[in-house]
């Protein structure tokens, strides 16, 4: 098949449920299961989740259904969305900032986060347990980032299971696979609830979680919750724009886009049933910074009958996380070449797959001290450029873009050309028109001050 071949039989989902799952699969990732819980932690409890879940609604789920209705009026990947949609090439600038963000400079760095969670499958089985008995689960994170070596090994492991999935393509690929990870995502978390919350002094972690004290709202909270939920639907990425362009015109965008928020919110919620319960049984802080995952948990699950196996769902269930969304990535920049370039699908894919492997390769090695940027480790900058100034922007202009020039059009998108009745319709129109550029601007603007 040549390259316009492949740009006249435009793959789309083969199921309704194949593309929810995807899409849900998608916003399911590390940050649902590591930063979540974290912030949580951090902020204060169920307090915060209150936040997230507000802010979600009325921001998140309205810029969601914003792309979905670009990308399917497009057809396109994001890059030649806005051309194809006739309006001012300013506007693609939304696409580049996406593609350059998601495709490109989060994979890179994606990839080598999702390889410390094959690492640690491994790892839980050969002796993690036992290192972490005896206190000393922080030196063996400290002593395996530091050999560069080996974090590129499990980088490069994890690309390459990415890129054998996004080869199937947009049905037989991405689509298959998330109905089989998905659900055995929810079954491997409902496992780990289970274990989590019939622990000996789990109810105070219960508490934690579940009952919120509003007296520890501060203007961080709202910051965070606003971060984490844009972030964790995969907006400004360029994804749902990608994934948009594949839906039929029969499917009910809103009812879509709720579903897969519904899951993704659902996902990180029973992380946080799954994580705080033991959390507190065992004596430790909720609140213990970006190592809870890969500190604080194996010394939790070294406290805890069979710990050996609790240990290797949880990591198993971050490769899950971290697979969906990587394959998401991916497609991006795969759809990206297909277009701009008229490759193949299998040329796209080990062209963008090298390229991604090798803007990885600094990020793998930076934490063991080179190089770096300003100061930062090299994958600490990469991803403050990524979710501090492009996706905001991005997301920024995607709302402004739908809300102020395109909202007609956008209309008759999400209502199928008036044979679907959104019962929302006015509420979205305000929310995409005037809160979310707002939050998002305060977002990009509270970032840029770290």
């Amino acid at each position: 098949m040549n390259g316009s071949e492949s740009l006249a039989k435009r793959e789309q989902w083969g199921s309704r449920i194949g593309f929810i799952m995807a899409a849900a699969g998608s916003a399911i990732g590390l940050g649902n299961i590591w930063r979540f819980p974290y912030l949580v932690g951090k902020d204060g409890g169920a307090a915060f989740v209150v936040v997230y879940l507000i802010i979600t609604l009325f921001i998140g789920l309205p810029v969601m259904i914003a792309e979905f209705a670009i990308g399917r009026a497009a057809q396109k990947a994001p890059v030649l969305a806005f051309k194809s949609l006739g309006v001012n090439p300013f506007w693609s600038l939304i696409g580049w900032t996406g593609t350059i963000a998601g495709g490109f400079l989060t994979l890179s760095f994606y990839n080598v986060v999702g390889g410390w969670t094959i690492k640690y499958v491994i790892a839980s089985l050969t002796g993690l347990m036992d290192v972490a008995n005896a206190g000393n689960s922080e030196s063996f994170f400290g002593h395996f980032v530091g050999q560069s070596y080996e974090v590129v090994f499990y980088q490069v492991l994890f690309m390459l299971v990415t890129m054998g999935v996004v080869i199937g393509g947009v049905s037989k690929g991405i689509e298959r696979a998330c109905k089989v990870l998905m659900p055995t995502l929810f079954v491997i978390m409902l496992i780990l609830i289970v274990r989590s919350v019939t622990l000996p002094g789990a109810e105070a972690g219960l508490k934690f979680y579940l009952h919120p004290d509003f007296s520890k709202l501060t203007g961080e909270t709202f910051l965070d919750a606003l971060g984490q939920s844009f972030f964790s639907l995969s907006l400004g990425l360029g994804i749902m724009l990608t994934y948009g362009s594949y839906i039929g015109k029969e499917e009910n965008l809103p009812s879509s886009s709720a579903w897969t928020a519904g899951l993704d919110t659902l996902i990180a919620l029973l992380a946080g049933l799954a994580i705080f319960p033991a959390v507190f049984a065992m004596g430790f802080e909720p609140g213990s910074g970006a190592g809870l995952s890969f500190i604080t948990l194996p010394a939790v699950f070294a406290k805890m009958p069979a710990g050996v196996i609790f240990s290797c769902l949880f990591f198993l269930l971050l490769f899950f996380a971290a697979i969906t969304s990587s394959m998401s990535l991916l497609e991006v920049a795969v759809a990206f070449a297909i277009e701009k370039f008229h490759m193949t699908r299998k040329k796209a894919l080990y062209s963008m797959g090298i390229i991604i492997i090798l803007l990885g390769v600094p990020a793998a090695t930076s934490l063991a001290g080179y190089p770096t940027i300003y100061g930062k480790a090299f994958m600490d900058a990469v991803e403050y450029v990524c979710n501090n100034v492009l996706l905001p922007i991005g997301s920024f202009l995607c709302a402004v873009f739908v809300g102020w020039f395109w909202l007609p059009q956008a209309i008759k998108e999400i209502t199928n050309d008036g044979k679907l009745q959104f019962r929302w319709l006015n509420t979205w129109i305000w929310c995409v028109r005037f809160v979310a550029p707002i939050a998002i601007a305060y977002i990009f603007y509270a970032g840029l001050k770290w």
